[in-house]
Formats: C-alpha cells, sequence, structure tokens
C-alpha cells in the first residue's frame, strides 16, 4: 500500500485560502471595536451639552440668590427684628450700661446708648419708629435687630410702655398712633406687694406671674417660716431671673419671719426647712447631744457642716429661746 506525503494533508485549495482570510479578518476586526470605537467618538458635542446645561443652573441661581437678597433688605427697611439669633453674634454690646425705666417708643439717640446700644443698633430702632413702627409690649424689644437676647433679657424688666390708642390708616399696612401719653418715668403707678401677707390671686396679678409660679412662691416662703428680704423670691424654684428682675421693685417685705428654737427642735422640724436640711440637721441634733444646749445661734458655727454662706442664710430663722 502506498504511503501518501505529509504534504498531501497541508495543501489547501486557493478558493479554501481566500476563504480562510476572510474569516481571520473579520476575527480580528470584530475584536478590534472596543479598542477603536472611542477614537471615532465626537466628544465635543457631549461635552458641550453638558457645559451649556451647567451654564444654565448657576444662572438662575445667582438670579434667584439676586431677588431674595433684594426682597429681604426691602423687608429689612421696615422691620428691624424677627432674625435668627444667629445673626446676633457681631451685634454684642461693648458695655452693659446703666439701666433706668424707659419707653423704647419715645426715649432717643443719647438714652439707648446709656442703656449700653451699639449705635448700628439704635439706628435700626430709630429707623423703625420713624416708618411708624411701635413697640406695644416689653417683649417687642427681643425682636430688635442687633440686640443681643442676654441684652433683652436685661432691659425688659425696665420696659414701661405708655398706654396709647392705633388706628390703622386706610390702605396701609402700618399703624400709627393717633393719641398717645408723653412718657413721665412718675406716671406709671406700682402697686407694692407685701410678700409675706401676699395670697395666690395678689400673687398671679404679678405680671409673668402664673397660678404655678404663685403657688411655688407660697409653699416656699411657708417652708422658710416668711421672708426676710425680698431677694428670697429669686430662689423660687422654676422662677425665670427676668421675671423676678421685673416683679422686684413690686414687692416689699415687712413683719418677722418664723423662727426654729435649735434647743428644742427635733430633727424631723429642723430637716423641713430649705436652709437646713437632713444631714445639717442631723449635725445640729448630735452637736446639742453631746454639748448640751446652745448658749447662742453662733455655736452652730462649730459644726463643721455650716459654712459663713450657710449660716448668713439661716441665722434669721433660728434662736436659742
Amino acid at each position: 500500500m502506498p504511503v501518501k506525503s505529509s504534504d498531501t494533508f497541508l495543501y489547501f485549495a486557493r478558493k479554501d485560502r481566500r476563504g480562510a482570510l476572510v474569516l481571520l479578518s473579520v476575527v480580528l476586526l470584530i475584536c478590534s471595536i472596543p479598542f477603536l470605537y472611542p477614537l471615532f467618538i465626537d466628544h465635543s458635542i457631549t461635552e458641550t451639552s453638558k457645559f451649556d446645561s451647567s451654564l444654565a443652573t448657576l444662572k438662575t441661581k445667582q438670579e434667584s440668590v439676586k431677588k431674595n437678597k433684594y426682597a429681604q433688605k426691602r423687608e429689612d427697611d421696615y422691620r428691624p427684628y424677627d432674625h435668627p439669633s444667629s445673626s446676633y453674634t457681631s451685634y454684642k454690646p461693648t458695655s452693659k450700661g446703666t439701666l433706668f425705666y424707659f419707653d423704647p417708643n419715645t426715649i432717643g439717640q443719647e438714652e439707648w446708648k446709656k442703656l449700653g446700644l451699639r449705635d448700628k443698633t439704635i439706628a435700626t430702632i430709630l429707623n423703625f419708629r420713624n416708618k411708624g413702627g411701635k413697640f406695644r409690649e416689653p417683649e417687642d424689644i427681643k425682636k430688635i435687630w442687633g440686640l443681643f437676647p442676654d441684652e433683652a433679657d436685661r432691659l425688659i424688666p425696665y420696659v414701661q410702655i405708655a398706654e396709647n390708642k392705633y388706628e390703622e390708616e386706610p390702605g396701609s399696612n402700618n399703624f400709627t398712633a393717633v393719641q398717645s401719653k408723653k412718657y413721665d418715668a412718675g406716671a406709671f403707678t406700682t402697686k407694692i406687694l407685701e410678700l409675706n401677707g401676699a395670697d395666690t390671686a395678689a400673687f398671679i396679678a404679678l405680671p409673668g406671674i402664673g397660678s404655678k409660679l404663685s403657688q411655688r412662691i407660697i409653699n416656699f416662703r411657708d417652708k422658710l417660716g416668711g421672708f426676710y428680704k425680698v431677694e428670697q423670691v429669686a430662689e423660687t424654684f422654676g422662677l425665670p431671673d427676668s421675671v423676678f428682675r421685673k416683679i422686684q421693685p413690686m414687692l416689699q417685705v415687712s413683719g418677722e419671719v418664723k423662727k426654729i428654737n435649735l434647743n428644742m427642735a427635733t430633727l424631723d422640724e429642723l430637716k423641713l426647712h430649705p436652709y437646713i436640711r437632713y444631714h445639717l440637721a442631723n449635725a445640729i441634733v448630735q452637736y446639742r447631744t453631746q454639748h448640751g444646749n446652745y448658749k447662742s445661734v453662733e455655736d452652730i458655727k462649730k459644726i463643721m457642716l455650716v459654712t459663713e454662706e450657710i449660716y448668713n442664710k439661716a441665722v434669721p430663722y433660728l434662736s436659742v429661746e
């Protein structure tokens, strides 16, 4: 049997060779498409479209900001208040000034300066008043743009606004005074409240005092055995300092307080007093048991728990007889 040469198996006809070359070319072209595609894309159209869109958005935002600033400026010209507290930081007063009773609707620039206000804040107030603005209650000064909240709380107790009658002008949103009383600090009459004799209704009549605070003041007074000075009212639980400063000129104290006999009082009696409480009451009783009766109220200074502050607060309520 004759043996075929290996060349017989490696031989392709011309037609077959052409077909193989075409197929190979197609395969190579398909494989190269991912690499060649970016070279034929026009990025300038896409980038230009994005740029135009961003530019249009930026212009819209700028126009919106300009409109808001203009509207806010016009509003600020007529309303010197209702601004967030964060905007007050640059307007903190350089000095506290001198406190005196005043009517914010009538006092001038010099009086505002004496109260410790900055020139810019004073200018805002005067501009507000010149355009027909009025302060109708003491708390309105909290809304002044440029007046720091702590300063407003300091001034409120000294605000005394004269009674005014207002009418609204036709076609206007502003109220103007048609009749007002000239400010006169002596024209304001304040009823003085005697602390140790006042009842709940009397306290409620004070500005800023409701039924709860009224009851708390009375409860505190009864536990103490009476007030010996007006400043003790400020120790009432839940009473804001701004409210106390407002009513302080309306309060007075008379009469004597109820005293505790250090030589007779029991532990239970002593511990109920707000200035003594349990630990000091127990020490007072123990000292009396060990050393005998107290010769004078000053003897309690020998007890380690009794500081100078505690002694000064409690001594008006103590006796040895």
